[in-house]
């Protein structure tokens, strides 16, 4: 029962998405414009000054703020439509109903990494696919740490009306370990140094993907009933 209203929630939100294609253009078209922008001001006759340092930093910014455009405007949808109240009222478990939101939130943010990463690559001439391993893994823990909070937190502030202000000064000071983890993390990577000398930033992107996840899981139900 748990694992079918996760998916089902999956599904429509994947569904909706389909047809409209509304929040994965509008995060498409924002994480690339914040991409170029960087580009035109740190990359001088085709290097920048950090190639790594830099290619990695605004990597993660996009990633940050591409995912609380996606936020803001998933729930909108969610409020205009009144389907949140219609889920909450299901006859459902509503952690259930926090993991179809959070996977599709992934879904929507991998497919803007899918295009951010190798965009990044070019523009910077950075070693993004040396150890692209590595570097998946590091997306999908500080993408997971970051979804997962922005999804309690978006969900909470649905019914409020500075829903928009409220949203980042919650959200950003909570995932900052997050994104700086990720940071420090992929820029290593990108240097090509020992991953002894940034296992602690990789420890530390896990384990707060890992605590974010958990706890906002456990949280989501009492926090909707407010």
């Amino acid at each position: 029962m748990f694992l079918k209203v996760a998916l089902l929630v999956l599904k429509k939100d994947f569904a909706i998405e389909v047809r409209s294609l509304e929040i994965l253009s509008t995060t498409l078209f924002f994480a690339v414009s914040c991409v170029l922008i960087f580009s035109f001001a740190f990359v001088e006759e085709g290097h920048a000054i950090d190639n790594a340092m830099v290619a990695s930093a605004i990597l993660w910014i996009a990633v940050a703020f591409a995912g609380l455009l996606a936020l803001g405007r998933t729930f909108e949808r969610e409020r205009y439509g009144e389907t949140l109240r219609a889920l909450l009222m299901a006859p459902a478990p509503r952690p259930a109903i926090y993991v179809g939101k959070l996977l599709g939130m992934m879904l929507l943010l991998s497919v803007t990494e899918a295009l951010l990463v190798p965009m990044i690559a070019l523009l910077f001439q950075a070693a993004l696919f040396d150890r692209p391993l590595l570097l998946a893994g590091l997306l999908v823990a500080g993408t997971l740490g970051f979804a997962s909070v922005g999804t309690l937190f978006a969900a909470m502030l649905v019914r409020s009306r500075a829903r928009e202000v409220m949203l980042p000064i919650l959200l950003y000071p909570v995932t900052i370990p997050v994104l700086i983890a990720g940071v420090e993390a992929s820029t290593g990577a990108l240097k090509g140094d020992p991953v002894s000398s940034y296992l602690g930033w990789i420890k530390l992107a896990a384990g707060f993907a890992v605590i974010f996840t958990v706890l906002s899981y456990l949280l989501f139900e009492y926090i909707v009933e407010e």
